[in-house]
């Protein structure tokens, strides 16, 4: 049995990529994308018709709109390759935004069911962990619109999403371990922050258990993996969303990958039921730099992304 293989026995893996070609040799249950991968995507000849043919078919639209289409396009085109689930992510400059964010997503949705897609079950929207995001992603679970909430760092992100009563969740492993092996610098010691002691394993590990032990329905997805050392220490997280080159190395090992994170043992930790208004939120975001710095930069990225993908669209 390959890694793979084996991490399939206790957790859901999810596929992170615009590269939906890749998809079918993987089989994963779910795939993840954002305007990242999908601007990444575009630029490849296989995928660049996508972008060419949006443009051709709805020119005079705002681009904002074409944008959508292209999202939805590159959605229906992986839900046609996976049995689960796709995500969608909302305009990263909306993300300050709950009644904007709601829109957006609205017409996301409408444009998949325009396609003939069962958005309760198939389409997830994702939103920015920000106060704004979590609020937004509120309502839509309320209108049975299900939602992924994306760029979270800090525990405090993860408890205000679960009073949300969000469907999942993706506590992004790789860039905390990022922040804290830069701010260390040569007092770095990598083995030592290897494995369980990864500070982003750690932080997903806090979630999971604090998840568990309060009865929180909502999943907890691992996310932005540096190797496959940080994945084999997630191994039985609800899921893990992995990118097509780490998948291949959990599919060419067959070195033992162990069950390390168990539901009924994380929910037996003792950890208080914590509730957080507003400006609780906001000043426990601040105290923790890294989040906030990480949570910026995040939605910077992205903003930037969709900028040049608009770009691209126009010259189309």
């Amino acid at each position: 049995m390959n890694q793979l293989d084996a991490l399939r026995q206790w957790t859901t893996v999810v596929a992170d990529t615009g590269d939906f070609r890749q998809l079918a040799q993987f089989k994963p249950r779910d795939a993840t994308t954002n305007p990242s991968l999908i601007l990444k995507a575009v630029q490849k000849a296989d995928y660049r018709p996508l972008l060419d043919d949006a443009v051709r078919k709805y020119k005079g639209l705002p681009i904002d709109e074409l944008i959508d289409r292209l999202l939805v396009r590159f959605g229906t085109e992986i839900l046609s390759i996976i049995p689960g689930r796709v995500s969608t992510e909302v305009d990263a400059r909306l993300s300050f935004d709950t009644a904007a964010t709601i829109r957006r997503a609205d017409r996301i949705v409408a444009l998949y069911r325009a396609e003939g897609i069962d958005v309760g079950e198939r389409v997830l929207i994702k939103v920015a962990s920000t106060w704004e995001g979590i609020e937004a992603a509120r309502q839509l679970e309320q209108k049975g619109i299900h939602t992924n909430l994306t760029l979270l760092f800090s525990f405090a992100q993860a408890v205000a999403c679960g009073a949300a009563k969000v469907r999942l969740i993706s506590p992004f492993v790789g860039r905390i371990y990022d922040w804290y092996k830069k701010s260390a610098g040569s007092q770095w010691d990598e083995a030592a922050n290897a494995g369980a002691n990864d500070p982003g394993v750690k932080s997903v590990r806090e979630i999971f258990g604090y998840y568990k032990q309060h009865g929180i329905a909502t999943e907890v997805m691992g996310a932005s993996f540096r190797n496959v050392g940080q994945i084999a220490a997630l191994a039985g997280c609800d899921l893990l969303t992995i990118s097509p080159e780490l998948l291949a190395q959990l599919a060419g090992s067959e070195a033992p990958l162990a069950h390390a994170l168990d539901a009924g043992a994380a929910g037996g930790r003792d950890m208080p039921l914590q509730t957080l208004d507003e400006a609780a939120f906001r000043f426990a975001l601040n105290e923790d730099a890294m989040a906030t710095e990480k949570l910026a930069e995040g939605i910077r990225a992205f903003a930037a992304d969709a900028v040049k993908l608009e770009k691209l669209m126009e010259a189309s």
